[in-house]
Formats: structure tokens, C-alpha cells, sequence
């Protein structure tokens, strides 16, 4: 069952980090509960494929339901969770069946939390004590055997203190806790990202070099694994096919240019790519070194694929070590 479970978490979320390994083993311990999960991380670290992987291997038979809570105005979202009968309010011409009805045996996934207003908060409270709600408008009781998953990046304690959260209703959400990593903590996941980006796009994958992704592994990611997405789609526009340098992955990272530099004359072209393959070259053979010949060893330095180093290395001519 674990391994399934773990395979489960695998397909939703990228990487093998350490903080990512950390994080998919807890999903799996805690999938099969059918106690709330609060996820919490930073603007864009990708809560809510973590809400995913959390369902897919729960096991619960119905479905994922997800909303946030800060997109829509009160009355909206209100009448998105708990649905609502025909004539309840202006606009009302039909009866609509709302999340937490749709989520029964399956889970509601409740995103940026800390938004929701206080009206609803009390509502929702009621809801998670109970296991019963009543639509919008209507007079009928009915019930949803739902697992609720919650997502923040704010401190709800904070709000608390503040006024603007319901104690009563933190303790209720937060029974089990995920955190979810900034990419920065896990900078060696971004190749097998940007890997994953392109294989979901039906793209080719980008041709980054090693002093590409150094420049890649060494910015601040204020937009997490969000930013990234824009950074690989305004790569696949502008580099796709050719070789991306610090100069390239810079640009497109927005951090020298807002748009790619113009042509440079054909000598320093020339001069750049040498220099750029010289430094990737000496940065392959300093890895075989340091891995004893290790090719699998070499390439997790490096942050690539093995079959990406070696087709770096015939590049360059890089023969592969005779092993001991």
C-alpha cells in the first residue's frame, strides 16, 4: 500500500531533493487520515498540486474539489461551497449543487484560507463539526463525509491575534501540517522541473549549460516553482534549440534584460561560445573527478540527467574513466 502511495505523490509532485523527499514521505504517512491537513509555503511553491498528491493517495473514492477562497466576494463564495436553491437571491434560476456536496467521500481542497471571510468561517466551522450543511436559501439538512485539505501562505496564528481568523476554526484545520519548500531550498530540483515544463508543454526541453544552471540554481526565486514557469516559457520562445549560457538563462530570467540583447557581431559570438564550452567542459571533467569516475555520481553534481552528461561529454570528447 505504501508503495503505491508513494508512487501516487510521485506523479503529482517533481523532484528528488532532500526537502522534497521529506516532504513526499510525510504525504504518504499522513494521505491515508482522514484528519484536516493545513499546507503551508510561500506564494507560488505549489500547495495545491501538494493538496493533489495528498488525494491521490488517500484512497478516497470521490472527487477533488478545490476553490480559492480569495478569489471570489463573500456572497459568491458562499454560494460556490455550500451551492444553493432555485430563487435564492437574484439570478438564482436554477438549484446548484455546491463543493462540499460535490466532495462527498472525496476531498475539498480550500485554498489561501486565511481570506475566507468571518461569516463564513462560522459556517464553515459548524460544517466541519458536524458533517452537515444546508444550501443557500434551502431548509434541507444534508450531509458530506468530506476530507478537508486547507492551504495559507499567511501565519494564521498571526491572524488570529489580529481578529481575523477564527481560533476555534484554526484548531480544526490545523490537525496535520505539510510545508512546502521554497524553491530556493531545493534549487537542485530545477532541472528535473524545467524537464518536466517542457514534457508538459510538448516541448523540447531546454539546452542549458552547466554555468546556465548555476545562474539558474543561484537566484533568489521570489515567484518559487510560478516564476520558474515563466522563466521556461519565455526560454522556450526566445532559446529553444540553442545553447543557454549565464547570459541567456539571465535574460530570461529578467535579471540583465527585459527582452533578448540584439545580435552580438560574429566574432564575439564566436569568442562566448567558446568560452561558454570551455567552462562546461572544465566543469564536466572536475565532477568525473571528484566522483572517482563515477558517471551517476558526476551528473548529480552537476545537477543533470546521466544521459544528459554523457551526451555533454561526447560533445567535448570527454571519454568516460576506465573504473578500477
Amino acid at each position: 500500500m505504501r508503495d503505491l502511495q508513494t508512487e501516487d505523490v510521485s506523479r503529482h509532485l517533481i523532484g528528488e531533493s532532500p526537502p522534497m523527499a521529506t516532504l513526499k514521505a510525510r504525504i504518504a504517512a499522513v494521505a491515508p487520515s482522514r484528519a484536516p491537513v493545513l499546507v503551508t509555503g510561500p506564494t507560488g511553491a505549489g500547495k495545491e498540486r501538494v493538496a493533489e498528491a495528498v488525494h491521490a493517495a488517500s484512497g478516497r473514492g470521490g472527487a477533488h474539489v478545490a476553490i480559492n477562497c480569495g478569489a471570489l466576494p463573500p456572497d459568491l463564495l458562499e454560494a460556490e461551497l455550500f451551492g444553493h436553491e432555485r430563487g435564492a437571491f437574484t439570478g438564482a434560476v436554477a438549484q446548484r449543487i455546491g463543493l462540499i456536496e460535490q466532495a462527498d467521500e472525496g476531498t475539498l481542497f480550500l485554498d489561501e484560507v486565511g481570506e475566507m471571510p468571518a461569516a463564513l468561517q462560522v459556517r464553515l466551522l459548524r460544517v466541519l463539526e458536524t458533517k452537515t450543511f444546508t444550501r443557500v436559501g434551502g431548509r434541507m439538512t444534508l450531509a458530506s463525509d468530506f476530507r478537508l485539505l486547507a492551504a495559507t501562505h499567511r501565519d494564521l496564528r498571526a491572524a488570529v491575534a489580529d481578529g481575523r481568523f477564527r481560533e476555534d476554526l484554526l484548531y480544526r484545520i490545523d490537525v496535520l501540517r505539510l510545508e512546502v519548500p521554497s524553491l530556493v531550498a531545493r534549487s537542485s530540483d530545477i532541472p528535473d522541473l524545467l524537464a518536466h515544463l517542457a514534457a508538459e508543454a510538448g516541448l523540447p526541453p531546454l539546452r542549458i549549460t552547466a554555468a546556465g544552471l548555476e545562474t539558474l540554481q543561484r537566484h533568489a526565486w521570489p515567484g518559487n516553482v510560478r516564476e520558474l514557469r515563466n522563466v521556461h516559457d519565455r526560454a522556450q520562445v526566445h532559446y529553444r534549440g540553442q545553447d543557454m549560457g549565464a547570459v541567456e538563462v539571465s535574460e530570461a530570467l529578467g535579471t540583465e534584460h527585459s527582452s533578448p540583447r540584439p545580435a552580438a557581431p560574429e566574432r564575439a559570438q564566436a569568442d562566448l561560445r567558446t568560452v561558454l564550452a570551455e567552462t562546461e567542459a572544465t566543469l564536466i571533467r572536475q565532477a568525473l573527478e571528484d566522483a572517482d569516475g563515477t558517471i551517476a555520481r558526476a551528473a548529480r553534481r552537476l545537477g543533470l540527467k546521466r544521459t544528459t552528461l554523457l551526451g555533454r561529454m561526447a560533445r567535448h570528447g570527454i571519454e568516460a574513466p576506465a573504473r578500477p
